[in-house]
């Protein structure tokens, strides 16, 4: 196990700082499915107390991301195929959502931002693939983020995190350049206003995710 580790800034630092490299060494697959999450070890690692590591794995088990099964020590979790698409379908239904509340209501500074954002997912995309999956997921939380509705961004964060563990698991090359297309071009439907297009193109591209995943069968 050889997550990514970070220097506390201040004694309460401790849990976010141990999340925050936790989650990003799951999402980028330094840490795989099925993985233990010793705390004895990640304490060490980290230089914090047991008791801020087992902060910091609650956290990530209340989102999906580790387990703890029968109590025991926390592993990185995984979903399998069945679980996999129920995500699918729920994340389609939940960022549709998403689609019909920004449609014709996003600013030109939203549009930037979200621009320069998939500009950054195309500039690592042939030099770090497990950056580019982060970031990919990254983009539809900004879309969530820009719906002004915190119920809702909370809820596409999660299944993002969740989706990162079927790519992992897969242990796939994730297509950057799909990804980056698929991007620029719900940001120009959502600023054009065209929602049902909008929703169309949000639908394909999850299913192209999942497709790219080997969770769902060609969505041609």
């Amino acid at each position: 196990m050889t997550p990514p580790t970070a220097a506390l800034r201040r004694p309460g630092d401790g849990p976010q700082l141990v999340y925050q490299e936790l989650r990003r060494g799951i999402i980028e697959k330094q840490l795989t499915p099925g993985e233990r999450l010793p705390e004895a070890a990640l304490a060490t690692r980290f230089g914090v107390s047991r008791t801020v590591v087992r902060a910091a794995l609650e956290r990530l088990v209340a989102e999906g991301l580790a387990e703890r099964p029968n109590n025991r020590s926390a592993r990185v979790a995984s979903l399998g195929r069945a679980a996999a698409a129920d995500l699918l379908d729920v994340r389609i239904k939940i960022e549709t959502l998403v689609m019909e509340r920004l449609a014709g209501h996003v600013s030109p500074d939203t549009a930037g931002a979200l621009s320069a954002h998939v500009a950054r997912e195309e500039r690592v995309s042939s030099l770090r693939q497990p950056e580019a999956v982060r970031l990919a997921g990254e983009f539809h939380v900004l879309l969530a983020e820009a719906t002004g509705s915190a119920l809702l961004t909370r809820y596409v964060s999660d299944l993002v995190s969740r989706s990162s563990l079927v790519l992992a698991g897969q242990n796939l090359p994730h297509s950057s350049s799909c990804a980056v297309r698929e991007h620029l071009l719900l940001i120009e439907l959502l600023r054009e206003g065209r929602l049902e297009e909008a929703k169309t193109a949000m639908s394909d591209h999850l299913r192209q995710i999942a497709y790219r995943a080997l969770i769902c069968d060609d969505p041609a």
